[in-house]
């Protein structure tokens, strides 16, 4: 553990369709300049961990998502299905 301050980033992420926020945790270092709001963005070193717990008898889980960095990323290139 080095001790850096970190920060909890909302991303959102579309598929097939359909979108969906997670909440990405990256130290404050990996936050590169130049991110505008409702930019594509890369998430380097990007891991998913699933976790559980119990408080006051009631059980939560959930999946813990953390990255070295969120950087700026390029947009996909369209593709023509009729093609």
């Amino acid at each position: 553990m080095s001790g850096e301050a970190l920060m909890k980033i909302g991303v959102v992420y579309i598929d097939e369709g359909e979108s969906s926020l997670i909440h990405v945790t990256v130290p404050e270092s990996g936050v590169t300049e130049g991110l505008t709001l409702g930019s594509p963005v890369a998430l380097p070193g990007l891991i998913a961990r699933p976790w559980a717990s119990v408080f006051n008898g009631q059980q939560r889980h959930g999946i813990a998502y953390r990255a070295a960095a969120v950087t700026v990323g390029a947009m996909p290139a369209a593709t023509d299905a009729a093609a």
